[in-house]
C-alpha cells in the first residue's frame, strides 16, 4: 500500500539500541520500522503511514496535515530566563543589530 502523492516527512536514522536502521515520520511521531537498510527503514515507515492513513480516512479521523504544506507565519514566541534576555539584547547592541535579527541568525546557523 502506499499514498498518493505522499508529503509526509521522513527521516532514517541509525537505532543503537535495535542495530537497525529506523524509519520515522514527523507529522506520525508514534510510528516507526525498523530494517537491515536505510532503504528498507524507509520504505517500510511509507508503507506503515499509508496504512494508517487510510484507516483514519476509513474511520472519518482527521489526518495530520504534512508539514510541508502548512502555512507559516515566521513568528513565534520564546520564553527565556531574564539573564538570557539581558545577554542576548546586550549582544544584539554590541552588534548594532534588533534581537531579532541576532536570534533568527543563531536559529539559520
Amino acid at each position: 500500500m502506499s499514498l498518493k502523492n505522499d508529503r509526509y516527512t521522513y527521516r532514517v536514522t541509525w537505532s543503537d539500541e535495535d542495530k537497525e536502521h529506523e524509519g520515522l515520520c514527523a507529522e506520525f511521531p508514534s510510528l516507526s520500522w525498523l530494517a537491515a537498510t536505510p532503504e528498507g527503514a524507509l520504505k517500510g515507515i511509507r508503507k506503515v503511514v499509508a496504512e494508517v492513513v487510510s484507516d483514519m480516512k476509513q474511520k472519518g479521523e482527521p489526518v495530520p496535515e504534512p508539514i510541508a504544506l502548512r502555512q507559516y507565519s515566521g513568528r513565534f514566541v520564546v520564553r527565556v530566563p531574564p539573564d538570557t534576555h539581558r545577554r542576548l539584547v546586550t549582544e544584539a547592541a554590541e552588534a548594532g543589530v534588533s534581537l531579532n535579527r541576532l536570534v533568527s541568525s543563531r536559529l539559520e546557523g
